[in-house]
């Protein structure tokens, strides 16, 4: 069975303070005078105390995890396992409870029963009550309330019966629940980091081993378009027949096309470009990143726009190329020599598909 920490707490938070609020001597002679108003003192105490462990504002904010500046921070005890920011208006009211339950209390009894274990409870449970105050994430109302204990204890009895009478321990526990949460919203902090760095290990290793995959790929199609040639050019010793040559030429061609532009190439637009070299054309193909986030459907309208294109081409020079533009995908621009003189006589431009189409 999994506990959860903020039931835990609160139930630590409930026992305490109703020991504080109640395991006092009230049945001593001091204060059984002024039952009634003891009574309400004690309520007031209760009531603040459990406000404060229990009280959830309708809209939690929720907290933004720290990127290592110091200007902000995820809390491990925050949301719903454990204490949020506490409404301003319920620590001003414990701010408040602080004040009054230690006047009231002591202005009830005679001047020489101040310093009676039945007058003095206050100091202590004034102390759990700012320690509450802290964990809900309220550290000056905490601080103000601790102020405004130490003077009403120096005001009525004295400041050194109020150190010894439980001021030193409301001050150290306040302060040493404010350490607590700054060293547990800084473990938070340094988790969430340690989380970040492991998430972009663990993405630059998959892309790593993504690249790796891509790359045997890219070779085992090279040897298989090259790799024939290849085999037949060392056995001849470079000597080889005109048909052969031609074959190597348009196997150079291919494997350009795959190690330049392959997301540009199925199977239609292999078939065109290998066409088009047939037909003693120079054909140059280059992805330079236009076709990056275009799915797999964006693709195939550029790929089938392509082919339609290269189809009817009669350029002697012909470069395809993409980069990255808003509206083009690719561009197709043809070279031929009419006259002696180098003129353009092919220039399309696909679009970049919809993005219904990507």
């Amino acid at each position: 069975m999994r506990l959860n920490p903020r039931i835990v707490l609160s139930s630590l938070g409930v026992a305490f303070t109703a020991y504080l609020g109640l395991g006092w001597p009230w049945w001593e002679d001091g204060v059984s005078q002024h039952w009634a108003t003891t009574a309400g003192v004690v309520g007031l105490y209760l009531a603040t105390s459990w406000l404060c462990i229990f009280w959830e504002p309708r809209a939690v904010p929720v907290a933004v995890p720290d990127e290592g500046d110091g200007t902000g921070g995820s809390f491990m005890t925050g949301g719903a396992s454990g204490p949020t920011f506490l409404p301003a208006w319920a620590a001003a009211l414990a701010l408040a409870t602080a004040v009054i339950v230690p006047t009231v209390m002591w202005a009830s009894v005679d001047a020489a029963a101040r310093q009676e274990p039945y007058a003095t409870w206050t100091i202590g449970a004034i102390g759990a009550l700012m320690v509450i105050v802290v964990v809900r994430r309220r550290p000056i109302f905490a601080c103000i309330g601790i102020v405004a204990l130490t003077v009403q204890g120096v005001l009525w009895i004295g400041l050194l019966p109020t150190l010894s009478l439980g001021l030193v321990g409301s001050v150290m526990w306040t302060a040493m629940a404010q350490l607590l949460m700054w060293s547990t919203d800084r473990a938070s902090r340094e988790s969430a980091q340690l989380a970040r760095l492991q998430r972009a290990a663990s993405e630059w290793l998959a892309s790593q081993a993504g690249r790796q995959r891509e790359r045997r790929i890219q070779v085992q199609r090279a040897l298989a378009v090259a790799g024939p040639v290849l085999t037949r050019t060392i056995a001849a010793g470079g000597d080889l027949p005109p048909h052969e040559r031609e074959m190597a030429r348009l196997a150079e061609g291919r494997l350009r096309d795959e190690l330049r532009g392959r997301r540009l190439l199925d199977d239609d637009v292999r078939a065109v470009l290998e066409a088009a070299r047939q037909r003693g054309a120079n054909v140059t193909v280059l992805d330079e990143g236009g076709l990056d986030g275009v799915g797999e459907a964006g693709l195939r309208v550029v790929r089938a726009e392509l082919a339609d294109v290269l189809r009817n081409a009669r350029s002697e020079r012909i470069y395809i190329r993409t980069a990255p533009h808003d509206t083009i995908a690719v561009t197709v621009v043809g070279r031929s020599r009419t006259d002696g003189e180098d003129t353009v006589d092919l220039w399309q431009e696909i679009a970049l598909p919809a993005a219904a189409e990507r």
